[in-house]
């Protein structure tokens, strides 16, 4: 395939003011992994989405979060230990980090490929709920698979702070 056909079927980067949730700003570290996750690796891209899982609770923005929950095991790690038939307390970027290494893969593109897996299999009930300061909740719905579709929502999303 020559450089130019290659540069039309790629999506371009977008502007962060353009995300809407945490599943957008994944597909921008699967558009340029290099640009946002040292090293390539998951236990960088792990403390970034820790990172964003807590920056949510402060601004009291509600929205689904499958990677992170404060005293639990995620949606995410739940999910990968099923599919691998065996418990875990490593966490998700662990687990995938040694499979990618016995597989001879990179760990971030074997990441990609769980993630799509994981929404593909995700129903509204497999979703965290992330609950802002004062109360709001966001209950995600399947995630839609195309690159356009907006993340779709169930609940208030947004309220003011009180003071």
């Amino acid at each position: 395939m020559a450089d130019s056909d290659v540069s039309e079927t790629r999506r371009r980067p977008r502007h962060l003011e353009a995300l809407t949730d945490v599943y957008d700003f994944l597909e921008e570290v699967r558009l340029r992994p290099g640009m946002w996750v040292h090293s390539n690796s998951l236990q960088h891209l792990n403390s970034m989405l820790t990172g964003y899982r807590l920056a949510l609770g402060i601004h009291d923005i509600a929205e689904p979060f499958d990677f992170w929950t404060p005293g639990g095991q995620s949606h995410f790690s739940e999910w990968l230990c099923q599919r691998q038939g065996r418990p875990s307390s490593l966490g998700w970027a662990t687990e995938i980090e040694r499979e990618a290494e016995r597989s001879d893969r990179p760990a971030m593109e074997m990441f990609f490929e769980l993630l799509d897996e994981f929404l593909a299999d995700a129903t509204p009930d497999r979703h965290q709920v992330v609950r802002g300061a004062t109360g709001n909740t966001g209950v995600a719905t399947a995630r839609p698979r195309s690159d356009g579709d907006l993340p779709q929502q169930a609940g208030p999303t947004d309220s003011p702070r009180s003071p």
